[in-house]
């Protein structure tokens, strides 16, 4: 059994060296909790696709789901304020030290420096994540039209699910209707 100290510890790692958010701390998680067996690669985007179900904060959610999945109730405690404790913290100490050095033009190239690699952070587990779970030309086809729905033609996502529903379940009924 994992012990607490263990969870907060790794997940106060993850916490500490995830810049972006949710998306970003995927490759994290997976290497962390992978490497020590805790989930496995086929347990990840069920934990993740709870997580972006539930309200909140995605990296938050992850952290419930992956600590619960551990331990319980105590782990995703001690799991949630492991991934929250070390950005908060460092949080107060910018907001304490560098107040005055928003509008400093090294600080502004910085974070602006720090963009491309947020947003590669966050491509690389979607990918990953596409090439295990697609296993067909229709999943390719349905992750592709969604994509260029979504981020292009800014399609709600709400809508897709809709409407995937109602032809999932359209579909389940036909073919469960030719075999009787």
């Amino acid at each position: 059994m994992v012990s607490l100290w263990n969870i907060f510890a790794v997940f106060s790692k993850i916490g500490a060296f995830t810049i972006g958010g949710g998306y970003a701390m995927i490759p994290l998680i997976q290497n962390e909790l992978g490497k020590r067996g805790w989930i496995s690669e086929e347990e990840l985007p069920d934990i993740i696709a709870l997580a972006q179900s539930a309200p909140g904060i995605l990296a938050v959610n992850v952290s419930i789901f992956a600590g619960y999945r551990l331990r319980g109730v105590k782990g995703s405690i001690a799991a949630t304020i492991g991934t929250v404790l070390p950005s908060f913290l460092m949080i107060l100490l910018i907001a304490m030290v560098f107040s005055g050095y928003q509008d400093n033009p090294v600080v502004v190239r910085i974070f602006k420096g720090i963009r491309p690699v947020v947003v590669s952070l966050i491509a690389v587990p979607m990918v990953n994540m596409a090439r295990k779970n697609n296993k067909s030309v229709w999943a390719w086809l349905l992750t592709g039209t969604t994509l260029l729905l979504v981020a292009f033609l800014q399609v709600s996502p709400i809508w897709i699910l809709l409407v995937l529903l109602v032809l999932a379940t359209a579909y389940t009924y036909y073919k469960e209707r030719r075999t009787e």
